[in-house]
């Protein structure tokens, strides 16, 4: 009897990291993938990008919405709402499917409630990219909370391997990885610079940038002066091209992409806003862009392993493992600026050519799918708490 294996997903980016894990699960003869399809993926207003992965050819088990199209998560309460609706939408959807264990990606909020409800109804959670730090969003505490959920993981680097045993994990149930988003650029066969721009109706001409800026969910910053000083420092590069996928759904996210919107119209610069590129047009956009700029994860572990410069804006990815090609500049034109101008050096192009990763090598879904395969899940509803040893002399991350 093949073992269920419930994915939950909610985002445009989230999805594309986990492309790779869902066909490898969908093509094992002991698995079975129930793949659930919630949040963003099923709102208007950020590209009903359900779409997409019926395109793809995943078959969806279930869909658990979130958002309402009205109140689409742009203020805290909103996602609060959210959030409740989630916990009582994926405890139906378990249910009704009964899968052996749920697997969550990463630290959004939707994320969150779908841990919420498998904790709830005694179903075991498996969770990748947790013990990693993002000290400028939300997600960080998301993210703790969730692997304090779950009775398996599924790390992108040894130091947050290290973490989460330092958190009480066992260490026989946390694996090191990689990170599931290199898979997808070994996986994929990227676009060309002509297909992309018949694609995106716009001349991709030097300097190319691609940019994404969400909100930062910590602190009480709307994020609005942010995106000014960016369209500014932007503006500085004249003959600029500039590709702008759309903010997420969290707090805020509507307001970034109404500023973003008007911005496009009034300036003198060549700008395409995308609400949602999907992994193809977005991965081969990154290929052949001069830098990836705003306070994107994907700045932080794609990036890096594609040889592009990145220009990482503000504290929201503050705490992960740093490729040297990514350059981290404060949220003010003047730093903004001189990390556009670094990027597009010479000296730091050449180091981009290096391909500096420190996610792993793209090999992740074949790992987090054998160890699915030979996990005996019934043996995780219980879930010691692992005490390190006091005088051990390792120094975790």
């Amino acid at each position: 009897m093949p073992k269920k294996i419930a994915v939950v997903t909610g985002t445009r980016a989230e999805y594309g990291l986990l492309w790779g894990v869902l066909q490898e699960i969908d093509a094992h003869p002991d698995l079975r993938l129930q793949l659930i399809v919630s949040a963003a993926h099923l709102s208007a207003k950020h590209g009903m990008t359900i779409h997409q992965i019926k395109q793809d050819g995943f078959a969806i088990a279930a869909e658990v919405p979130l958002l309402d199209d009205n109140d689409d998560g742009d203020d805290d309460l909103a996602v609060a709402r959210a959030v409740s609706r989630g916990v009582a939408g994926f405890a139906e959807a378990y249910a009704d499917l009964k899968p052996d264990v749920v697997l969550v990606l990463g630290d959004r909020y939707e994320i969150l409630a779908a841990a919420q409800a498998a904790l709830l109804l005694h179903i075991p959670l498996a969770h990748i990219h947790g013990g990693e730090v993002t000290e400028g969003a939300m997600d960080e505490a998301i993210r703790h909370a969730i692997s304090k959920m779950a009775a398996l993981h599924f790390a992108a680097a040894e130091p947050y391997r290290q973490r989460l045993i330092h958190m009480g994990e066992l260490p026989e149930r946390v694996f090191t990885v990689g990170a599931p988003g290199l898979d997808v650029i070994k996986r994929l066969d990227l676009l060309d610079l002509g297909a992309l721009q018949r694609d995106l109706q716009i001349a991709l001409t030097s300097p190319l940038f691609l940019v994404t800026y969400h909100p930062v969910t910590w602190g009480d910053a709307s994020g609005k002066e942010s995106v000014e000083a960016l369209f500014a420092a932007l503006e500085g590069v004249k003959e600029a091209t500039v590709i702008w996928t759309g903010a997420n759904a969290d707090a805020e996210g509507g307001r970034i992409n109404a500023a973003v919107a008007e911005w496009t119209a009034r300036t003198p610069l060549k700008v395409k806003f995308v609400t949602s590129l999907g992994s193809l047009r977005y991965l081969s956009l990154m290929a052949v862009c001069d830098a990836v700029v705003g306070n994107s994860s994907s700045g932080i572990i794609e990036a890096p392993a594609l040889g592009v410069a990145t220009v990482n804006i503000g504290p929201r990815q503050q705490g992960r493992l740093r490729a040297p090609s990514i350059i981290d500049c404060a949220e003010d034109v003047d730093s903004i600026s001189k990390a556009l101008e670094t990027a597009l050096s010479a000296k730091h192009r050449a180091l981009c050519r290096t391909r500096p990763s420190v996610y792993g090598q793209g090999d992740t879904a074949q790992a987090i799918v054998r160890i699915l395969a030979q996990t005996d899940f019934a043996a995780l509803h219980n879930k010691p708490f692992y005490d390190w040893p006091v005088n051990s002399g390792c120094g975790g991350s």
